[in-house]
């Protein structure tokens, strides 16, 4: 019986199989309720409206973490039934840790923990908030496109290590090259190498703020090279995203007709198959249209294959 709890309460968090509908509704609702603190945790911070609405604003807060509480506990509970974890050869309390250090129940702990911890020990206010702002990727759980990005970023890690690491080579560089070209002229700007990063960090960014300039000939020229080195620098990163938020997609939608391919062995798509890919469409992120788009193509493929393009009879 609480096998069977469980199983259903996971088809609910996920909003899978035929409880869908039902899981959609629940993300809604949190998705709602994530906002809505974002908002308030805002307006928080204006001092005037802080006090004239204090009980609401902590009404709000409690409720909220209760609820933010019963859902890391469901999910905690009910992780073993997940798809991700089912297939584990693991005891559950392993299946459970190995959920608790994943990114997802990490934010899902931090949107809890500032206002339980709060009980306990006394935080600066300005820093609770800040904290308390975190809850806002939350919505990473619900939002198809901040799962593309964090999958790209996990797909691009080492090349963006080597990217970032080039580049913080070259801010070195050029704190060092500025430091000695104007530390004489301008001690208080370029004084030591840590403060001439400042600039070298705005012209590498390609920023220039303008606070902090070189002012010899030297100087202009050295920021010259660096600004037009940067422009290529900067782009690396931003390319490696790219690509490979594109590759994600094209990856799904390659996911997606292969399943429509798998429905279409028997000619047709029946009920069932019908349900299946449109939960693997809701995972995968893609529209309505593009589903649709991709069914009568792969369907269109199929029945051009059926028959002979000479005689044109059935094969």
């Amino acid at each position: 019986m609480q096998l069977h709890i469980r199983e259903k309460t996971a088809a609910v968090l996920e909003a899978t199989g035929k409880y869908r509908k039902v899981g959609r509704a629940v993300d809604i609702f949190l998705i709602t309720l994530i906002l809505t603190n974002v908002v308030a945790i805002v307006l928080e911070s204006e001092r005037d409206l802080a006090k004239a609405y204090h009980y609401y604003f902590l009404t709000l807060e409690l409720v909220s973490v209760a609820i933010f509480a019963v859902e890391y506990l469901l999910r905690l509970w009910c992780c073993v039934d997940k798809l991700d974890y089912r297939h584990l050869d693991l005891p559950n309390w392993k299946k459970r840790l190995k959920y608790l250090v994943s990114p997802l129940a990490v934010i899902d702990l931090i949107a809890i923990l500032p206002t339980i911890l709060m009980a306990f020990i006394a935080f600066d206010l300005r820093f609770l908030r800040v904290i308390r702002l975190l809850r806002i990727f939350k919505l990473t759980r619900y939002s198809r496109a901040m799962q593309l990005l964090l999958a790209a970023f996990k797909e691009e890690s080492s090349s963006l290590l080597a990217a970032f690491f080039i580049m913080s080579v070259v801010l070195i560089m050029a704190s060092c090259g500025i430091y000695l070209i104007e530390h004489d002229v301008q001690p208080d700007k370029f004084g030591s190498i840590p403060k001439s990063m400042w600039w070298a960090m705005a012209t590498l960014t390609t920023v220039g703020y303008g606070d902090v300039v070189p002012i010899t000939p030297l100087g202009q020229f050295f920021g010259g090279v660096i600004t037009l080195l940067s422009m290529g620098m900067v782009a690396i990163p931003t390319g490696l995203l790219a690509s490979s938020f594109a590759d994600q997609m094209r990856k799904r939608r390659d996911a997606f007709h292969e399943a429509v391919l798998h429905a279409l062995v028997d000619g047709e798509v029946d009920k069932n198959e019908k349900e299946h890919l449109e939960a693997l469409r809701l995972e995968l992120g893609l529209s309505q249209l593009e589903a649709n788009q991709a069914i009568k193509l792969m369907a269109s493929q199929r029945v051009h294959h059926m028959y002979c393009r000479h005689c044109g009879k059935r094969l």
